[in-house]
């Protein structure tokens, strides 16, 4: 879990690719909606002066309303919870569904804060036009060091395409945060999970 963290500060703001321009997700291609999206925060991030100067507060607000809407979090909760969601009472799933929310605007506002003009490349894509389940795999290109592979795991609903997955060098963040959360569920139950992600985001002010 500490590589996939490392990798996600490092080159966060890829996240920034699924922010709303605006545009209806159901009219753009899944790849067509990245290329044309990515600008938007970028843009913001580059140049807005209280988030150049640490302004966390407002770094928090471009994120919950440019990315996380473009989550299908009711998927990604179901995922990374695995077994233990089928278990979980509603008043459980809701908690933690709030909780991992803030966890995720957290990871991506220290992320996002680290964005030094890294360039992206995007791969050529193809799918069929009934296709519902797609990746859209780009390069992160960094002066100095390696390309990072970066794949983004979408799904097509009633709303046009969501992120529910991201997968950085074959590492998946779903994948990873389900193992980290079945250890504790596992150990000390969901309530002692919810918890410790709720005390975590108090510390960093999302309460």
């Amino acid at each position: 879990m500490k590589i996939f963290v490392k990798c996600l500060l490092a080159f966060g703001f890829f996240l920034s690719l699924f922010a709303a321009t605006g545009i209806a997700n159901a009219e753009l291609a899944p790849d067509v909606l990245v290329k044309q999206t990515a600008d938007d925060v970028l843009i913001i991030i580059r140049t807005d002066k209280d988030i150049q100067a640490g302004n966390q507060q407002k770094l928090y607000a471009v994120i919950e309303d440019k990315i996380l809407p473009n989550f299908d979090f009711d998927r990604v909760c179901r995922m990374v919870l695995g077994k233990n969601w089928k278990t979980a009472t509603p008043e459980q799933q809701a908690i933690f569904q709030k909780e991992f929310r803030s966890l995720l605007l957290r990871t991506y506002s220290s992320a996002l804060s680290k964005y030094k003009d890294q360039v992206i490349e995007y791969k050529p894509m193809r799918y069929e036009a009934d296709e519902k389940n797609v990746s859209v795999k780009t390069q992160i290109l960094q002066a100095g060091g390696q390309p990072v592979a970066v794949d983004y795991s979408l799904v097509k609903g009633p709303a046009g395409w969501k992120v529910y997955d991201i997968v950085i060098e074959n590492v998946s963040l779903v994948t990873n945060y389900r193992s980290q959360f079945s250890n504790e569920i596992r150990q000390n139950g969901l309530d002692s999970l919810n918890k410790k992600l709720a005390d975590k985001n108090t510390v960093a002010g999302l309460k």
